[in-house]
C-alpha cells in the first residue's frame, strides 16, 4: 500500500482508545490557545484588508469569523479565522514539521461545522489526527524542506487540516486519497514572505484549502490517488534527496505526536527561534538587575541555522520586529517583559531600542550544536542551545544557557499562565466581554465534556 493509502486509512481507522494517555489534555491547551490567538489577530495589520477583501467579496454565508460578529462562506471564515490566527506568530509550534498547525485545523473545522452538532471528544479526536497526520509528512519530507524556502504551515499544515476535517466528517480512504491528490496542487507558501501580511496568510490559504479540496472531492472531483509517493507527486516535486514518504507510512501513530514530541504553546509573540535569546535576556535581568542604560554589550550565540528565519537586523514595522533577533534582545534588555504591545510598530521604532543595536553582537557557531543527533531535524527554534551573555558598564557580567524555550513541552505553560494569555488575546477583539472570554475559557477548558463545541464558539463570535 502506498504512502497516501496508508495515511488515508489511518485518518479512517485510528481509534481514539490508541491514543496516549493524557492526550486529550495536551490537545485542549493547544485549541485553548489556538482560539485565543485568532481572537488576538482581530485587531492585528491583516485586519483592515481582510475586512475590505471580505467587503468586495459579498459572499452570504453562516459560518462565523471569531472576535467581530461577522459571517462568511465556509472557505472565507477558513481563510480569515486561520489568517487572524497566525498573524500575530503568538500561535503554536510543531517543531517537526517545522509548522503552525494548529490555527488551520481549528479554521477549518469551525467553518465546516455549521449546522452540525459537534462534541468535544469527536472534536479533539479529529485535532490529534490532523497533528498526527501533519507532523509526520513533516517527518518524511524533512526538514530540508523549509529550508529550500517553503513554509511549512501553508505546504504541509494544509494536509492537517484536510486530514481533521476527512475525521470529523467520517470521510472513506478513497475519498481522503482524492482530497489529498487535490490539496497537493493547492500547497504553497514561502518564507521569503517572513516579515508580510502574506505569511499569516499561508495559514489561511491551507484551511481553505483543505475545506476546498474536501468538499471538492466528495462531490466526486478526481485526482491522483498517490499524490505523496507518485514521481512527480509532493514528495518528489516539493522534497529533497533526503526525503523518504515511507517514513511518514511507518511512523503515524508510532508515536502520536501530540505526545511525542509534543507540541509548544507559545509564551511571546513572535517568531519561536527568538523565544530561547528573549528567555536568556530576561533571566540574566533579572538575575544582574540591570536596565538597558547600564548595559555594555550583550552577545547572543546560537546554534547553526538558529538565525535562517530572522531576517531583519533592522526593523521598520512591527511584523518585521517579529523576524529580527536584535530587535528581541533590545526589547528584551529595554522593557523587561513581552506583550501584544511590543511587536507593533510603535515598539519598534523607538529611538531606545535603535540606541542598542550597536551593542547587540548575534551570531551562529557550532559551540552552539550540542550533541544531539536529531539536530539536523529540528527547527530553527529547538535545534541545540542558545547562550546569551550580558557584559555591564559597571563590570559585572553573566551568561546563561538556554536548552529549552519557555512553552515548550518540556518547559509547559502553566494553565494560570496559557488563561492569562486567553484574556489579554480576548481584549483585542473589543466586542468579547471579559464575562464571555471568562466563560469561553471555561468551556475550552472543559471540552472534552462538551456536547457541542458550536455553543462555546458562539460565546466568541
Amino acid at each position: 500500500m502506498g504512502t497516501t493509502a496508508t495515511i488515508a486509512e489511518f485518518i479512517v481507522d485510528a481509534k481514539a482508545s490508541d491514543f496516549p494517555l493524557g492526550s486529550d489534555k495536551k490537545a485542549i491547551k493547544v485549541i485553548v490557545d489556538t482560539f485565543a490567538v485568532i481572537l488576538a489577530g482581530v485587531s492585528s495589520e491583516v485586519a483592515e484588508p481582510l475586512q475590505r477583501y471580505l467587503d468586495a467579496a459579498r459572499e452570504p454565508g453562516a459560518s462565523p469569523i471569531l472576535g467581530t460578529g461577522l459571517t462568511a462562506t465556509a472557505e472565507t471564515a477558513a481563510l480569515i479565522n486561520a489568517t487572524y490566527g497566525h498573524a500575530l506568530d503568538y500561535d503554536d509550534v510543531l517543531s517537526i514539521m517545522p509548522a503552525h498547525p494548529s490555527a488551520v485545523i481549528i479554521a477549518t473545522l469551525m467553518a465546516s461545522m455549521n449546522g452540525r452538532v459537534v462534541s468535544g471528544k469527536d472534536f479533539i479526536e479529529a485535532y490529534i489526527i490532523g497533528v498526527e497526520v501533519g507532523g509526520k509528512i513533516g517527518l518524511g519530507i524533512t526538514n530540508e524542506h523549509y529550508q529550500r524556502g517553503y513554509h511549512a504551515t501553508g505546504t504541509l499544515a494544509l494536509f492537517s487540516g484536510l486530514a481533521a476535517l476527512s475525521r470529523l466528517h467520517g470521510l472513506d480512504a478513497p475519498t481522503i486519497q482524492q482530497a489529498m491528490g487535490i490539496a497537493g496542487s493547492m500547497a504553497s507558501g514561502l518564507r521569503r514572505n517572513f516579515g508580510t501580511m502574506t505569511k499569516p496568510l499561508h495559514s489561511g490559504l491551507a484551511a481553505r484549502s483543505a475545506l476546498g479540496a474536501v468538499r471538492l472531492a466528495i462531490a466526486g472531483f478526481t485526482a491522483a490517488p498517490d499524490i505523496m509517493e507518485a514521481e512527480a507527486g509532493f514528495f518528489s516535486t516539493l522534497g529533497t534527496a533526503a526525503s523518504d514518504p515511507d517514513i511518514t507510512a511507518r511512523g503515524l501513530g508510532k508515536p502520536f505526536v501530540i505526545d511525542n514530541p509534543g507540541i509548544a504553546v507559545k509564551k511571546f509573540p513572535c517568531c519561536y527561534a527568538t523565544h530561547r535569546p528573549i528567555d536568556g535576556v530576561l533571566t540574566l535581568r533579572e538575575r544582574l538587575g540591570f536596565d538597558a542604560a547600564s548595559v555594555d554589550k550583550v552577545i547572543c550565540r546560537m546554534p547553526p541555522g538558529g538565525m535562517r528565519v530572522l531576517t531583519y537586523p533592522r526593523p521598520t514595522t512591527g511584523l518585521e520586529g517579529k523576524f529580527s533577533l536584535p530587535y528581541s534582545i533590545a526589547a528584551a534588555a529595554l522593557d523587561g517583559n513581552f506583550s501584544l504591545w511590543s511587536f507593533g510598530d510603535e515598539a519598534v521604532r523607538r529611538p531606545d531600542i535603535a540606541a542598542l543595536y550597536e551593542r547587540i553582537d548575534a551570531h551562529e557557531t557550532n559551540a552552539c550544536r550540542g550533541n544531539d543527533p536529531d539536530f539536523e531535524k529540528r527547527s530553527s527554534g529547538s535545534r541545540g542551545f542558545v547562550e546569551v551573555e550580558v557584559h555591564l558598564k559597571d563590570g559585572r557580567q553573566d551568561k546563561v544557557r538556554v536548552d529549552v524555550a519557555p512553552g515548550a513541552p518540556a518547559r509547559e505553560l502553566t494553565w494560570s499562565e496559557v488563561q492569562e494569555k486567553f484574556m489579554d488575546c480576548a481584549k483585542q477583539a473589543s466586542r468579547i466581554s471579559d464575562a464571555k472570554a471568562t466563560s469561553a475559557f471555561a468551556a475550552l477548558k472543559a471540552l472534552d465534556q462538551a456536547e457541542d463545541v458550536t455553543r462555546i464558539t458562539a460565546l466568541l463570535h
